[in-house]
């Protein structure tokens, strides 16, 4: 449904996924592509030592160390061969590998709900733009035609019930809410009675985003999953973690402990377009083993694309 949404998009000339993915990593594209054929400038021939070279243009991107060193490790097997003869080659090869990664995580497919409506827990540290997200995401759902109740259950700062309302009110979508302080779990219950009542088709839940050593924020994670669980079978149906491209490899940090706390099925990147790092894209893939849903480009309700490893991948050496 997200393709037919945005290809319609596309049909009014709007600007193809894949143009929209080559602008929001233009500044990791000159990271990486570029310095590459700087590299392989300053050398004759393509071998092990131009490789090691290479190690800090990778991990400069954000690619994270364990991932690089296990690229070069391949690719200097296949220089030791002559198997790579230049400077395409090369950025052919490397796009290979990056796309390994991806696709090994990336093709955990999105599990069909069977009824009514279907529950998004929506995680992640204040600052990351996880309530932002959400309502990008109630948008794009919308825009299918599909309705949506938006859950203010960060119950803890009253901007962020706030800022959700404003998000409700720009997309057309009810959010149901407590007052500041109130019982997360309980304004949780209230918002999937109100869902099952009204055969709505998705539930987006926003949470408290406090720092991730706080133990009782995972514990209250933890209690919000069992409350859902006694309304609707199998809810949450996906535990999406937002996580900050800028912030790097510290976000994955945080990334290990929520997904070891409450379950995390899935990724949401947002703020792409605002780092040379976003290799992490390929580090979060590797050594979480999560798939990457969406992916956050601008402000604006429109600029949360769903994840493509392929389109990602060509962007990056376009």
């Amino acid at each position: 449904m997200i393709q037919t949404l945005f290809g319609s998009l596309e049909e009014k000339q709007k600007p193809s996924f894949f143009e929209r993915m080559k602008e929001a990593v233009a500044r990791t594209r000159e990271n990486l592509s570029e310095r590459i054929e700087d590299v392989v400038s300053l050398g004759k021939e393509i071998d092990r030592s131009l490789l090691d070279d290479l190690e800090a243009t990778l991990i400069g991107a954000d690619l994270g160390t364990t991932t690089t060193r296990e690229i070069l490790g391949k690719l200097r097997e296949k220089a030791d061969r002559k198997q790579i003869q230049n400077v395409e080659e090369l950025k052919r090869l490397l796009k290979q590998e990056l796309l390994a990664i991806l696709n090994a995580a990336n093709t955990r497919p999105v599990e069909k709900v069977e009824g009514r409506p279907e529950v998004i827990l929506v995680v992640g540290v204040n600052g990351t733009g996880k309530t932002t997200t959400i309502g990008k995401l109630a948008q794009v759902f919308r825009s299918q035609g599909q309705t949506v109740l938006l859950c203010a259950a960060d119950t803890f700062r009253a901007a962020a019930i706030e800022q959700l309302e404003i998000w409700g009110a720009s997309t057309g979508t009810e959010v149901i809410r407590t007052k500041p302080g109130g019982d997360p779990a309980a304004v949780l219950y209230d918002a999937l009675q109100a869902a099952l009542a009204r055969h709505t088709d998705y539930v987006i839940v926003d949470t408290a985003g406090r720092l991730h050593t706080k133990t009782n924020l995972m514990a209250e994670l933890e209690k919000m999953r069992r409350t859902a669980q006694r309304l609707i079978s199998g809810a949450p149906h996906e535990t999406l973690l937002v996580m900050d491209a800028t912030t790097g490899q510290n976000g994955l940090q945080q990334a290990r402990q929520f997904t070891g706390a409450v379950g995390v099925t899935g990724i949401v990147l947002t703020k792409l377009d605002g780092t040379a790092k976003g290799g992490v894209v390929v580090a979060i893939s590797r050594e979480l083993g999560l798939p990457v849903r969406y992916v956050g480009i601008g402000e604006k309700p429109g600029d949360l694309l769903p994840f493509n490893s392929q389109e990602f991948v060509d962007s990056l050496f376009a």
